[in-house]
């Protein structure tokens, strides 16, 4: 009994510093929501030892109110740190609090939306223990080294550990050259003023209007789609990790190959290539607004700017052109501002697609139905003016399941069972694995290439040439860490001229792109158009020009073939 009376207080103090020191020190696991410590010390909590070491000497005991404000205090360090660590590990990039908390709050208001009350109900709770717990095992903590350094020999021994850390860690910081031996993690307060300093130069910035770029020169005449439709589908988190990484190359052969016969068997070709996106892992609205408007907007302060502003858009210059615009938008479930921006004839939001059938996971919509309502809609009457549609794609977006069947048989995509009870079955019983997405996300994009090849054999006949473009990446646990942010785009068409001249701008044959990329995602936008001219020399040239003037320079063939045309 006296060797635990003489043991157990120290040895408690020495679970109270780890537990302390190890909730703002730890790693991310990836590529799940786990974390790990690797052995690093953290400055803050080497300051909170030597603060408390002084006071004590100096006042006495800690003061119940101040440990009650130092445990919120680790408890708001502990959620920063998370938020710090995690983030970038299954986002795939830093996150801005200030423009992603209204994201957060639209994937809340989503969750809410599609979950049961007894799920929210059970996350609340869940929420709320999570954070009692960690309040009282910081309190518990910081009371246990509150109260050993009653002794004089504690106070000594914790103030000038707490001061030497204190010391190595700002020498570390003087210079590369002083070994980084004890190894100390990144301040989670530096953490906290990075943000603060996103805030204040987000304002700043839109204090001096951020200085938008002048339009491009978004023109053409046309002339060589003769009338086609141009059907513009942005398939959500389609990156250019389905070819870099080898397994998800292999389980997308198949797919892919389908879709490559059902193009070929159709008098169809296709042309492809890698382009850069404005963004990484999610807010596709900014791929999306930099290829309509040929404006690179990488953050959502510029692309509410852009909002407030009159320019020519690809869906305007197709609407002037004598073309109907078309946005099918299904999972579109508020007002829309941006629908006037860029100068759509009829958006086709959640409501307007008047879906009845089974739901398939957080969006509902299978992208199918979409592509079945367009047809029926707006495609197949004959009396009617040629078509430009954008059409950003749901079922591909994360958490990839549950998976919608393929119907093969078109006709029966619109009825009230669309599905046969197996295939159907299989995949309502579908659930997201949270910890291990890249199955989820390649079966999610081998329903999206079969979705497609049903329909060009099913549509044999039609003229239209379809733009198939990645969105974005996606997440950073699925695509990995350090992923670029590379996206493919294949376009397809009957005509060997539009084929011809995208090739002659860097595009490869076939489903295969090659890089470097050909550009950023804003230079796509009159590339492509002046693929859609004639005669397409004279589009080549007035694509190189204007791509010139929006490249900085960096490696894309596009700013590379500008200076040939010179």
């Amino acid at each position: 009994m006296d060797f635990t009376r003489r043991v157990w207080p120290w040895a408690s103090v020495l679970v109270a510093v780890l537990l302390l020191n190890g909730s703002l020190t730890f790693h991310n696991v990836w590529p799940t929501l786990g974390v790990h410590w690797p052995g690093e010390i953290s400055a803050e909590f080497a300051a909170l030892l030597l603060i408390l070491a002084m006071t004590n000497a100096r006042f006495g005991a800690t003061p119940r109110r101040a440990i009650t404000a130092l445990s919120a205090l680790f408890v708001l360090l502990a959620l920063g740190r998370y938020a710090e660590v995690t983030a970038p590990a299954l986002y795939g990039r830093d996150v801005n609090l200030y423009w992603d908390l209204p994201n957060i709050t639209s994937v809340v208001e989503m969750l809410v939306r599609v979950a049961s009350w007894w799920a929210i109900a059970g996350v609340c709770l869940g929420a709320v223990a999570a954070l009692t717990m960690m309040y009282c095992i910081a309190r518990w903590s910081i009371s246990r080294i509150d109260a050993v350094l009653r002794e004089r020999r504690a106070r000594i021994a914790f103030g000038v550990v707490g001061a030497v850390l204190v010391a190595c860690f700002a020498m570390q910081q003087t210079s590369d050259a002083i070994p980084t031996v004890p190894r100390f993690s990144i301040p989670v307060s530096k953490t906290y003023s990075l943000q603060v300093a996103k805030v204040l130069e987000t304002f700043s910035g839109s204090r001096s209007v951020r200085n938008l770029p002048p339009s491009p020169q978004l023109r053409s005449s046309l002339a060589e789609l003769g009338g086609s439709d141009v059907l513009l589908v942005f398939e959500e988190s389609y990156g250019s990790v389905t070819y870099d990484r080898p397994e998800f190359r292999q389980a997308l052969a198949p797919a892919r190959a389908r879709l490559a016969l059902a193009i070929k068997d159709t008098g169809r070709d296709v042309v492809s290539a890698f382009a850069t996106s404005p963004t990484f892992g999610g807010v596709s609205w900014l791929a999306h607004i930099s290829f309509l408007s040929g404006i690179e907007v990488r953050d959502p302060d510029r692309y509410a700017l852009l909002m407030t502003q009159k320019r020519r858009t690809i869906a305007s210059l197709f609407k002037n052109a004598g073309y109907r615009a078309v946005a099918v938008m299904p999972g579109l479930r508020q007002t829309w501002p941006e629908g006037s921006f860029y100068g759509f004839d009829q958006i086709y939001d959640f409501n307007d697609l008047n879906y009845h059938g089974p739901e398939f996971g957080w969006w509902r919509i299978p992208d199918q139905f979409s592509l079945a309502q367009l047809d029926s809609r707006e495609i197949q009457p004959a009396a009617r003016k040629p078509l430009f549609v954008f059409f950003p794609t749901v079922s591909t977006h994360m958490p990839f399941r549950p998976t919608p069947p393929v119907q093969s048989d078109w006709q029966r995509v619109l009825t009230s069972r669309p599905f046969d009870p197996a295939p159907l079955h299989q995949s309502l019983t579908q659930t997201p694995e949270w910890t291990n997405m890249g199955k989820s996300y390649t079966d999610a994009v081998q329903y999206f290439f079969d979705t497609v090849s049903t329909y060009l054999r099913a549509r044999a006949g039609e003229k239209f040439v379809l733009i198939i473009l990645g969105d974005h990446q996606p997440a950073a646990n699925v695509s990995g860490e350090g992923a670029p942010w590379d996206v493919p785009i294949h376009v397809i068409t009957h005509n060997p001229e539009i084929l011809a001249s995208l090739r002659r701008q860097g595009f490869t044959a076939g489903l295969d792109p090659a890089r470097p990329v050909i550009g950023k995602m804003n230079e796509l936008s009159p590339l492509l158009l002046a693929a859609f001219d004639r005669p397409a020399s004279e589009g080549i040239r007035l694509s190189r020009a204007s791509s010139a003037e929006l490249a900085p320079g960096g490696g894309s063939r596009v700013a590379k073939s500008a200076e040939l045309a010179r």
